[in-house]
């Protein structure tokens, strides 16, 4: 299907936070109709007898090779990693984490730190040297995830350790070098600045370290100095076991299961208060007909 540019850009959005929060708030999304009225013709072929079933038509157009994005990449993640090889129960995911001077696009806490650096067809490759630099500082096992053109091009210009994903189609992904792992490469200090001060004081008590008897204006820094003379890979280890607990998705299976599984990467990467879910899923259940007019 061929999209212009304006539609190329409505479709992305139909998945956006900014259209998830909406429903979630109000059960109805201005912003949804919106988006399907400037994707003209196109929002006619992907229109379903529900809003769930849109979703679903409308994700199945953008994950065609060529015009995927971002949120495919972070689809397809998901339901191969976190959901296929481990379960909410026991893995946890991270989305936009903090990681040195930048911010990581997909993380999956398992029995180690994995992050995942995605560089879409839509991408340039030209930050890719320092976001990795700054995520040996927070993960044992580094991935970058690309489509098939970037390979070649990330293969030669990363080191051995470094794995590289390539997303052959939507719902597959090809290993193309396995990660090595190294929590022995980690920084201490660095994850401390990752982590909220609760979390970090659970990682230094787990540690046998004592927290610093100090005035609240004076702790971070205290902690922050306690962290940088720890171990790494004991460090990086615990940061695991806490993230795992407070940074659960477990929560969220009953809302999941009830959702397209196109918006489900979407629900477990944006938050919501638990007062909205229901409004999300009756949402989901809105005759197309009938949405079309929110706007």
């Amino acid at each position: 299907m061929l999209l212009t540019a304006t539609q190329l850009a409505a479709l992305s959005r139909l998945f956006s936070s900014s259209v998830f929060h909406e429903m979630a708030k109000r059960g109805r999304s201005p912003l949804f109709a919106r988006l399907l009225s400037e994707m003209g013709q196109v929002s006619r072929q992907v229109a379903r007898e529900t809003v769930g079933a849109t979703f679903d038509a409308a994700f199945a157009v953008l994950r065609q090779s060529g015009l995927r994005d971002e949120y495919v990449y972070r689809a397809a993640l998901t339901h191969n990693v976190l959901l296929g090889r481990h379960s909410l129960r026991t893995a946890s995911m991270l989305t936009e984490f903090r990681a040195g001077a930048c911010k990581a696009d997909l993380a999956i806490l398992n029995g180690t730190a994995s992050v995942y650096e995605i560089k879409s067809e839509r991408d340039s490759l030209a930050r890719l040297a320092n976001q990795i630099a700054n995520y040996r500082k927070v993960f044992a096992k580094i991935y970058v995830i690309v489509g098939e053109p970037h390979v070649d091009d990330v293969i030669r210009s990363t080191n051995d350790d470094i794995g590289v994903m390539s997303l052959v189609r939507w719902d597959r992904i090809r290993t193309v070098r396995e990660a090595a792992d190294r929590a022995d490469l980690v920084c201490p200090a660095t994850i401390f600045d990752s982590l909220r001060i609760a979390e970090a004081r659970a990682i230094l008590q787990d540690l046998n370290v004592s927290v610093p008897d100090v005035p609240n204006t004076m702790l971070y820094g205290a902690m922050r100095n306690c962290f940088a003379q720890l171990k790494p890979a004991e460090v990086h280890d615990r940061m695991v076991l806490t993230l795992k607990r407070t940074r659960s998705l477990e929560s969220l299976g009953t809302l999941v299961d009830q959702l397209p599984a196109s918006l489900q990467p979407a629900a477990l990467s944006v938050p919501v208060r638990r007062g909205g879910h229901q409004n999300l899923i009756d949402a989901m259940r809105t005759p197309f007909r009938e949405a079309i007019t929110w706007a």
